[in-house]
Parts: structure tokens; sequence; C-alpha cells
């Protein structure tokens, strides 16, 4: 396995984040070696949250929620999936798997010896972390997820599985454009494989994925003649053209397109399709969590059009969610996180307090 690391100057300077390094080398079933970043902040003895990123971002993610952790006496833990951040990066596509993930944070957690844990899991945090809590029970106290899921879909129809698989296979890759008008009509009665395709194949295809670009224009919308030479800039092939300081910081851990495999890859391994490999692991996973008697809360934004609704499914199977006051975060978007830091906290410490 070829594996790059990204070199430690990449980091200097960012935006609030000021925090100290910690490394947990693993090794594969191959036998190579990984080495995953994770942040350790707060009191040793306080209760343990841990905070996963998702997909394209890493643990500057956290940044703003940290602090009200923190202050209210919780040890942050918030690592780096292989393939983001400060951790190693493996530079093949067929390296990175939904079960290869779960694998590498497992012997993660186990070689920090972590326990009474409260999860917190957005996307593809939660995607992982769920399935950690499935293999790991007895590690995790307290479940906390936003925006997330535990996809499980054996039953779409097969014609529109040959549908997208076509579409993957054989149709243009969509522009920006395509790809956000897409994900904005998600949840308006179309089949959500149908329009999560977009993002599987904009990411595959996309070599040099904008990461930097995608998330400020997410997250940092500057006014429309801005935005427009942006796009026009983009298009010509600037990838991340006049970037503010949260495009450089999600830039980071990126030098050049040979580290952006994780990001590239991994959605198209959400399991969305009947043929997805991850199929029986994911149907182990919910008969598992519909006997989690464990406090499990939701807090999903109420304008995230990829997760929308998406609560739902947990609070009518897992026995843990009853009599749980789950909470609405109000304009979290998708990346709760950066758009909601406190309340995203608040939620955490409330279920911590109180149970």
């Amino acid at each position: 396995m070829k594996i790059l690391r990204t070199p430690d100057d990449r980091f200097e300077g960012l935006a609030d984040y000021p925090f100290a390094p910690h490394y947990t080398t693993i090794q594969t079933d191959e036998g190579s070696e990984l080495r995953i970043h994770h942040l350790d902040e707060g009191p040793t003895d306080g209760q343990l949250v841990l905070c996963m990123h998702g997909q394209p971002v890493w643990s500057y993610l956290y940044r703003h929620v940290i602090p009200h952790l923190t202050r209210a006496g919780m040890r942050v833990i918030a690592p780096d999936l292989v393939g983001y951040g400060k951790s190693d990066k493996p530079a093949a596509r067929e390296d990175y798997s939904y079960e290869r993930q779960v694998e590498w944070m497992g012997k993660w957690l186990e070689a920090n010896d972590l326990s009474g844990i409260t999860f917190f899991g957005q996307d593809w945090g939660g995607l992982i972390g769920l399935r950690l809590v499935v293999n790991h029970a007895e590690r995790f106290d307290r479940v906390v997820i936003s925006n997330t899921g535990l996809p499980y879909n054996p039953d779409v129809p097969e014609a529109i599985v040959k549908e997208i698989e076509d579409f993957r296979t054989n149709k243009p890759t969509p522009s920006l454009i395509e790809l956000q008008k897409a994900l904005a009509s998600m949840g308006d009665g179309d089949h959500p494989a149908r329009t999560f395709a977009y993002w599987q194949k904009w990411c595959w295809e996309t070599e040099n994925l904008p990461i930097g670009f995608f998330m400020s224009m997410m997250l940092q919308p500057p006014a429309k003649p801005v935005q427009a030479i942006k796009f026009l800039l983009n298009k010509v092939g600037v990838t991340s053209p006049l970037p503010t300081p949260l495009a450089r910081a999600y830039d980071a851990p990126f030098p050049d397109p040979s580290y952006k495999m994780g990001p590239r890859a991994m959605p198209s391994q959400v399991p969305t399709l009947p043929t997805s490999p991850s199929l029986e692991e994911q149907r182990k996973a919910w008969e598992f969590f519909e006997s989690f008697n464990k406090p499990f809360l939701c807090a999903f934004a109420d304008d995230d059009p990829v997760t929308r609704g998406g609560e739902t499914q947990f609070r009518k199977k897992v026995p843990g969610t009853q009599g749980l006051p789950h909470t609405t975060i109000e304009g979290g978007g998708h990346f709760v996180q950066e758009n909601a830091p406190e309340q995203v906290a608040h939620v955490i410490i409330n279920l911590i307090q109180s149970t």
C-alpha cells in the first residue's frame, strides 16, 4: 500500500486551530502502518466525547465546538479519518472502503483504550462511528447523531439500480452548478440514491477536487458578483480561486491531487443500493440498534437537504431514543459544527448531564 503523509507546514497558521496533535500508528491487515491523528482537549478525567467528522472535511470542523465542551468539563477526542486531515492518506482508490474505514478506526479506538464514550457523529462520521458502536458496544455510553445515517437499502427497484449505475459509469461528469442543483433537490420526491449519485460521480471524476472552494462557497458565500468570478475561475481550472482562510484550512491536508483519493473515493462507498458491498454488515448493524437501549439522541438540522428526515428511522427503530429531548439544530445546514457549534455542544452537554 502506497501511503502519503501531508507535511506539517501545511497546517501552520490555520485560523482558530490551536490544538496539539496526537498520533496513533495502527497496522492494516496487509501489514502496512497507518498513522492516525486526533485531538485530545479538556480535562483527562472529564466525560469523554468522541467527535467524528465526515467527507470532505477533517477535525478542523470541530474547532468551534470543542471550547464549549471543554468549558463544561468534557474531554474531547476528535480524530481525522484515514485519508483526511493530519492522518495518513493511502494513495489508491481500492484502499478505501466502508469496511476498511470501520476496521482502521476500530483499531485506533482499541489502541487508545477509550471507554465511557459519548459519541457524536455527522456525515461519514456517523456512518463509521455507528459501526464502531456496534463493534465495540462496551466502550460507548451514549450516542448523538446529526445529519447522518446508517444506509441499508436492499429493496431499491432494479430499474433504478440500473439507471444509477449507468449514470455513474457512462454519463458526463456533472458541473459544480449541476451538482448543487441536484443536492438542493434531495427530498423533493426523487429517489435519494438517484440524486446522491451526482455527488458520488462528481467527487470521483473530479481529480483535483476543489475542497476548500466548495466548503467556503457553502459556508461563507460571498456577494453574487464575487461568486460569479470564483465560479468562472474554477471553471477555467483554478482549483481554489481567491481562497478565504476557511478555504485554505480545508485545502491544507491536500498538497496536490494525489492526496485526495479519500475524499474522492468515499462517496461511492455509501451503501445506497442493494448492490453495495456493505449491505450485509449494514443489516447486522440495524439488527444491533433495534435492541440498543443506551441513550441515543438525534439532533438533525432543519435545513439540510441531504439528510432531511433521516432521524425518523432511528427514532422509530432504536429503543434508546425513547423519552429523550430530540433536537432540531436551527440553521445548521449540512455542517452543523460550522454553522451552529454552540447548539451542537449544548445538545451533547445536556444529554450527558441528564443521563
